[in-house]
C-alpha cells in the first residue's frame, strides 16, 4: 500500500523553527520528483517546494520562501524533509507531502499540485505567538 506521512507540524511563534518529515511506505521515492504544498484555510494548495530525487540538485522553491525553507531527503530511508525558518504568521498551513511518478529536471512545471500522483493527509503548521 503506497503511503506517505508527514509529521513535526506544530505551534510556533513568529521567527521560529520547524522540521517536517515525510516517510513513504509501499514505494521508494529514489527516482521521483517529490515535494511538500501547504494550504491555507480558504486558499487553494500551492506548491513550496520540490526536489528531483534522483539527484538531488535540480529543486524548487515558491518565492515566499526562498532563504528560509530549506528541501532534503534520505534515500535510505526514504523520507523527504522541509526545514523551516523565519516563519511567520503567513505561512499558517496544512502541509503535505507528495511525490509525482515522473522523474524531470524541470522540477518547477511539475511542482504544482496537478503535478503529483501521491500525497501524505498533512501536519498543520501554525504560527502564532
Amino acid at each position: 500500500q503506497v503511503q506517505l506521512v508527514e509529521s513535526g507540524g506544530g505551534l510556533v511563534q513568529p521567527g521560529g523553527s520547524l522540521r517536517l518529515s515525510c516517510v513513504a511506505s509501499g514505494f521508494t521515492m529514489d527516482y521521483l520528483t517529490i515535494g511538500w504544498f501547504r494550504q491555507a484555510p480558504g486558499k487553494e494548495r500551492e506548491g513550496v517546494s520540490c526536489i528531483n530525487n534522483a539527484d538531488a540538485v535540480n529543486t524548487y522553491y515558491a518565492d515566499f520562501v526562498k532563504g528560509r525553507f530549506t528541501i532534503s531527503r534520505d534515500n535510505a530511508k526514504n523520507a523527504l524533509y522541509l526545514e523551516m525558518n523565519s516563519l511567520t504568521s503567513e505561512d499558517t498551513a496544512d502541509y503535505y507531502c507528495a511525490a509525482a511518478g515522473t522523474l524531470t529536471t524541470n522540477v518547477k512545471a511539475l511542482c504544482v499540485p496537478a503535478g503529483m500522483d501521491y500525497w501524505g493527509k498533512g501536519t498543520l503548521v501554525n504560527v502564532s505567538s
